[in-house]
């Protein structure tokens, strides 16, 4: 079967596949659909105890004052929202454009 594909393998020096060349747009899909996956640790870290919205801040390796002066809120503000079980919608959102992350990466 000869199907055409919008993939190229790149050979190296030894005739093993060294690289693929992909699509530009492609590319970008497959980047925008990884970018709405959970990392383990943050899952494992929720299991453990945590919420998402700390989970989170720690695998990024911030602290709850980096977080709260991005979201233009105090720490302690910002340390009561991390400890909601139930974040509001509109404090998810908040959080997660924080974290550089989507809103829905917070809820589950």
């Amino acid at each position: 079967m000869n199907a055409r594909t919008n993939i190229q393998v790149i050979n190296g020096p030894d005739g093993k596949p060294a690289y693929v060349v992909i699509p530009y747009a492609e590319y970008i899909a497959r980047h925008d659909a990884e970018r709405e996956l959970i990392p383990h640790e943050v899952v494992s870290a929720t299991v453990d105890g945590a919420t998402p919205a700390r989970a989170w801040r720690e695998h990024l390796g911030l602290t709850q004052v980096e977080v709260a002066r991005r979201m233009g809120v105090s720490q302690s503000a910002y340390a009561q929202q991390e400890s909601s079980e139930k974040l509001r919608k509109s404090s998810r959102e908040k959080i997660a454009a924080a974290l550089g992350i989507t809103a829905d990466q917070l809820d589950f």
